[in-house]
């Protein structure tokens, strides 16, 4: 139901859930508005409504900005990993189909297709894959793994010409797909170590900050008690808005809103295997 999809993820997201504590301190900061507004202080330290909604434009351009900026990271690196299924696909297919491979050799090359996407993703999160190399029986000592098992098909792929297995010909419609492998890594290495300008993301964190800050003054006066609910719903958005970019704009991660680069290297792993499947048993 819809009012179930918007309201359980107050609960069950921890992003979300940070933001609507922040945004519920804001709320109990704007007390000190309505408060002021009852007291003896009534007439002092009230904003203008009008230079407050002027200000809220210009904030409010600042985090479309920010979004937009953000979002076009992750899905750029979206639309590498789905290059990378594709290419996987295509590989698979093929060295499977065009290529008269030995059983031996086949395997081996499925286990290199399947290890790429695992040693990817845990180089982007700068995490061991000693373990997960070892079950695709793939050994090396390398600190840029990704590198090492594309050099590794690209050295079988040079045996296979060297051998009269595959002509001149095959060999450009195979690295069509093989030089994909490191354009890919590439690329995702380029969103990884070029986050977006640390002095950008502070202002617009300020312009945040001081917009919430004069938000109970600016509307107390019309608003009364229901400053109160009116600043934690201002609140929320306003700082969900920029957590979310923030969150977002660095898409390899473990986070809410990262990239599932786990469900997406086991669709590629499932790929790989069905299409060689076939050729094993014939």
């Amino acid at each position: 139901m819809p009012i179930r999809d918007a309201l359980l993820p107050l609960f069950s997201s921890r992003t979300l859930g940070h933001v609507g504590s922040l945004a519920t301190l804001f709320g109990v900061y704007s007390l000190l508005a309505v408060w002021k507004e009852y007291s003896t202080f009534k007439d002092i330290g009230d904003v203008p409504s009008d230079l407050h909604a002027a200000f809220s434009v210009v904030v409010g351009w600042l985090l479309v900005f920010r979004t937009n900026t953000a979002y076009n990271r992750w899905w750029e690196a979206r639309s590498l990993w789905g290059g990378l299924v594709n290419a996987s696909r295509n590989m698979a297919l093929k060295l499977s189909r065009l290529v008269r491979l030995p059983a031996s050799e086949l395997i081996e090359t499925q286990q290199l297709l399947q290890a790429f996407p695992y040693a990817l993703k845990d180089h982007l999160r700068s995490e061991e894959n000693s373990e997960l190399m070892t079950g695709f029986n793939i050994a090396s000592n390398s600190k840029h793994m990704p590198s090492f098992i594309a050099a590794r098909l690209y050295e079988k792929v040079s045996y296979w010409k060297s051998i009269g297995v595959i002509d001149g010909d095959e060999l450009r419609v195979i690295d069509s797909d093989l030089s994909k492998y490191m354009d890919i890594c590439g690329a995702c290495e380029k969103i990884l170590k070029t986050p977006i300008v640390r002095s950008y993301r502070h202002f617009t964190r300020q312009c945040v900050l001081l917009l919430l800050l004069s938000f109970p003054w600016g509307i107390v006066s019309d608003f009364l008690w229901w400053t109160i609910p009116m600043t934690i719903i201002t609140a929320y958005f306003m700082l969900g808005l920029e957590t979310v970019a923030e969150h977002v704009e660095e898409p390899f991660g473990r986070d809410d809103d990262d990239l599932d680069l786990d469900s997406l290297c086991a669709t590629i792993e499932k790929s790989v295997g069905e299409i060689i499947k076939p050729k094993l048993q014939v």
